[in-house]
């Protein structure tokens, strides 16, 4: 341990050092160099958490008897808080993950739309009422907070997928206990604090740090009721099966390979345009990001040569300095990305755009990788078939719509994809058929708003994606969540944040 700052758990509304010897670094990917170390939680701190948040639910005057008033005045607070220092958050955020500022503000807000749904839990956690179902008989049904919840979400979106979940289980009366990544965690200690500081009793939202060992408890752990996770497919699968087997309540959002559809009569400024933003935004390090774009012949190539042109534009670098994407979030993941374009040449594909030989407005230690085009993929490639997690962008040639669709109903993921086209009938029936959870129609990255799920099918989910719904109906759909552009066919060129709603 060197004298750098070390970063504790946030247990019953202060810092914890807790019981574990356990660190590990975190780093500011655009420097390359370690700021801090984060404590590794230990089953015993994670017990001390979950016995922590018990109490502060339990009883008459715990937060699971507390009145809806008293919930909002705290999530309205909070969310003060959060308009007034959002550029803090962000520029924190930044520091650890590497996305840039302007991108960091995107996230922020994306995550205050859900506090502010939360804000709202008056009306939309009613219960129901239905008199004389039978004979002066009448039934109402009434809904109840689990307890305490387990949270562990992931290195990409350190605000925004946290508060995906934690706004909705405290505004409903749960208590929380929260295992950010290890890579970019002072985001969440931020949070804890702010939301004391809007009155949140103590208790209520802790924070374990650490790794498999802290995960693998709350999973099993007999006190904790349900479990939200974000991550790659395999530790999905993991928890969910974990979680379930042990009784409790699971969403598990795994991985990703989202496709892009471009039929001959798309507007092709337009798709290149979102090509370029949700392939290279946040250096591809999203679960929505468009990964492979699917070419309908003959517009290949013209659509190829616009994306290369809006590409030798893009400045990568620290974000703090306008760069418009920033680096990788460790250097083991820069590497193992730089690694998918030597296969993509090895494998017959043309690499177009080579970002492993950026030139970054940043340090040299920095974990960079420039943006990069890869096409002609083959569909057998593994840089098709995995999820690279990276600013690569493959394109696959196709001769038709229904071949663009097969492809993308056979891959063994379902979380996001969109289809650039001017026929609205075409956009009817690709609504109807993929079999994905969110779809955009001229719209890249169909990341919808609070009150709509957001979710994919098959292997990018396991179990419900909704922290609050309806109960009953979800075991019986599926839900497609569609975002569509149709009206206005200008378009505001590239922006590599994450989408705002306007």
């Amino acid at each position: 341990m060197t004298d750098l700052p070390v970063l504790d758990h946030w247990i019953g509304g202060s810092l914890a050092a807790g019981t574990s010897d356990r660190t590990g670094p975190v780093y500011d990917p655009a420097l390359g160099e370690v700021t801090k170390h984060v404590r590794y939680g230990s089953a015993d701190d994670v017990d001390a958490a979950v016995a922590t948040a018990r109490a502060a639910f339990a009883g008459k005057g715990g937060w699971g008897r507390s009145s809806i008033a008293k919930r909002q005045t705290v999530m309205f607070a909070f969310r003060a808080i959060l308009h007034e220092r959002r550029d803090e958050l962000a520029a924190l955020l930044t520091s650890e993950h590497g996305k840039v500022l302007s991108d960091a503000a995107g996230e922020v807000a994306r995550g205050i739309e859900v506090v502010e749904f939360a804000c709202s839990m008056p009306h939309v956690s009613k219960g129901a009422y239905s008199q004389s179902v039978s004979t002066d008989v009448d039934v109402y049904s009434i809904k109840e907070p689990l307890g305490v919840v387990g949270i562990i979400s992931p290195f990409n979106f350190p605000a925004m997928v946290p508060m995906w979940f934690f706004p909705l289980a405290i505004a409903t009366g749960n208590t929380v206990v929260l295992k950010p990544s290890e890579k970019d965690p002072s985001v969440a200690n931020w949070l804890a604090a702010a939301l004391t500081e809007a009155g949140l009793p103590d208790g209520v939202l802790n924070v374990v740090h650490g790794d498999k060992e802290a995960v693998d408890r709350l999973l099993v752990h007999p006190d904790v009721a349900s479990i939200s996770f974000v991550g790659s497919t395999p530790i999905a699968r993991h928890v969910y099966e974990t979680g379930t087997r042990h009784g409790k309540r699971v969403q598990a959002l795994g991985g990703a390979k989202n496709h892009m559809l471009v039929l001959p009569d798309a507007d092709l400024d337009l798709a290149a345009d979102a090509a370029v933003n949700a392939g290279f935004g946040s250096a591809g390090e999203r679960c929505m990001a468009i990964s492979v774009l699917l070419a309908v012949d003959p517009v290949g190539d013209e659509l190829v040569a616009k994306i290369q042109e809006r590409m030798a534009n893009l400045v990568t670098g620290d974000g703090r300095k306008g760069a418009d994407m920033g680096p990788l979030i460790t250097r083991e993941h820069r590497d193992k990305v730089a690694g998918y374009l030597e296969v993509a040449a090895t494998d017959g594909a043309s690499v177009v755009v080579d970002g492993r030989g950026v030139e970054a407005d940043g340090a040299a230690d920095g974990f960079w990788l420039g943006p990069s085009l890869v096409d002609h993929v083959a569909t057998t490639s593994t840089v098709y078939t995995d999820e690279i997690f990276g600013p690569v962008l493959s394109i696959v040639r196709v001769a038709s719509y229904a071949e663009g669709l097969e492809l993308i109903n056979s891959g063994q993921f379902g979380n996001g994809t969109a289809i650039f086209t001017n026929d609205g009938g075409a956009a009817r029936r690709f609504q109807q058929d993929v079999e994905v959870g969110m779809i955009g129609i001229n719209v890249p990255i169909p990341v919808p708003v609070a009150y709509h799920s957001f979710g994919g099918w098959k292997a990018s989910l396991f179990g419900d994606s909704k922290a609050y719904g309806p109960a009953g109906m979800d075991f019986f759909t599926r839900e497609k969540a569609v975002t569509s552009r149709w009206l206005d066919p200008s378009h505001g060129g590239l922006n590599l944040g994450f989408p705002q709603n306007e």
